[in-house]
């Protein structure tokens, strides 16, 4: 866990828009800390520090903003980068895992030559909710042999149990900060 002082920096970057993108929903928007140097680094730095000098093999970003915070710690780390996409939306051939949803079952996909079995791999993604994307993320890499190392994420909503899902799959989390209820 971060030190309570880098927590509440990190926590006054992130935007609140209340409302969003229904009533009752607290929209945690991390666009603000990628728009501030300053805290896109520390918090990057941060989710990198306890792997440096590990063999790490690949990042694993979920789209889309797993993306842009997986992009800077895969080149922090030297190891190559998978994005996790929704279906259809690579142009290899693509494996596949159905994940649940607050209301339904989506699909997300990699290439089929994205990881090598044994690979070492850290899951990335802005923030986790529910972890019904980020637990279909583990069963898709694990499906391709990976070994995902840990998952990391900026933001968590601990009221909504996903980071304790993906606990309960032997995968540690790491969590940059926290913000109770919705």
């Amino acid at each position: 866990m971060t030190s309570p002082a880098l927590e509440n920096d990190l926590k006054a970057a992130i935007r609140t828009i209340p409302d969003y993108p229904k009533p009752g929903i607290m929209f945690r928007d991390i666009t603000t800390l990628l728009g501030s140097a300053r805290a896109f680094r520390r918090a990057v730095d941060e989710l990198v520090q306890p792997w440096a000098g590990a063999k790490i093999d690949k990042i694993a970003g979920i789209e889309a903003r797993g993306f842009i915070i997986g992009g800077a710690i895969a080149h922090q780390l030297s190891a190559g980068f998978v994005p996790i996409r929704k279906k259809g939306k690579l142009p290899h051939k693509a494996v596949s895992v159905a994940y649940s949803l607050e209301y339904g079952i989506d699909e997300m996909e990699m290439h089929e030559d994205a990881v090598a079995k044994g690979e070492r791999v850290i899951l990335v993604d802005d923030l986790i909710a529910t972890g019904g994307t980020a637990e279909g993320a583990v069963k898709l890499l694990r499906q391709m042999g990976a070994e995902v190392v840990s998952a990391v994420f900026m933001v968590d909503l601990p009221d909504l149990g996903g980071a304790a899902k993906l606990r309960a799959l032997d995968v540690p989390v790491r969590t940059l900060v926290s913000f109770e209820g919705h």
